[in-house]
């Protein structure tokens, strides 16, 4: 998870192309390219290190055949042709919560943290969440190493921490904090 936040370069931002990922082998190479990379540098993201090419290919593929069904939108953050980063926004969730989506698997590519990427994949997905009737997100992080102070620099806030909650990438127990953001729609013109 990214580490990002406060002192964004605006520039840099204005250069990186957010879009909505569509399944092919490409997309999928490049996403798991990102994950082992995270993954090999720490990052909780549900896998533990070593992480084989073919196990990130494969759980790209059911995540973007997800956003095919309409189950998800798996964003990608795009510098020119190089994957930089990406979010999911999960919209298929119980019956009892068609009002909520979970943010899961922001990525940000080591080398462009910092860089305002995963602020701007966050307020895509906001803007998105509320095209599609969501006006409550939740997300975790990590307690250890996680990405809490960027989360909490746009506004999510934190519902609570369990400790003990999940295996770091390279082994031993980390905590995980559990955030929630109520989003307005902007009025029309």
């Amino acid at each position: 998870m990214s580490m990002e936040g406060i002192g964004v370069d605006q520039a840099a931002i204005a250069e990186i192309d957010i879009r909505p990922l569509a399944p092919s082998p490409a997309i999928r190479a490049m996403l798991s390219e990102l994950l082992i990379e995270a993954v090999a540098n720490g990052g909780s993201v549900s896998f533990m290190d070593p992480l084989p090419p073919e196990t990130a290919d494969k759980f790209w593929e059911n995540a973007l055949a997800a956003a095919a069904r309409g189950d998800r939108i798996v964003l990608g953050a795009f510098d020119g042709d190089l994957l930089v980063g990406t979010l999911t926004l999960v919209l298929d969730l119980a019956q009892n919560q068609p009002h909520r989506a979970e943010l899961v698997k922001m990525i940000t590519r080591i080398g462009y943290r910092g860089r305002g990427v995963a602020t701007s994949l966050l307020r895509r997905a906001e803007t998105m969440a509320l095209a599609q009737a969501r006006t409550l997100l939740v997300l975790d992080t990590a307690s250890d190493g996680g990405a809490a102070p960027l989360y909490e620099s746009v506004g999510f806030k934190l519902a609570g921490e369990i400790p003990d909650y999940a295996l770091k990438p390279q082994g031993g127990l980390t905590g995980t904090k559990f955030y929630w953001k109520r989003l307005v729609a902007l009025p029309t013109a």
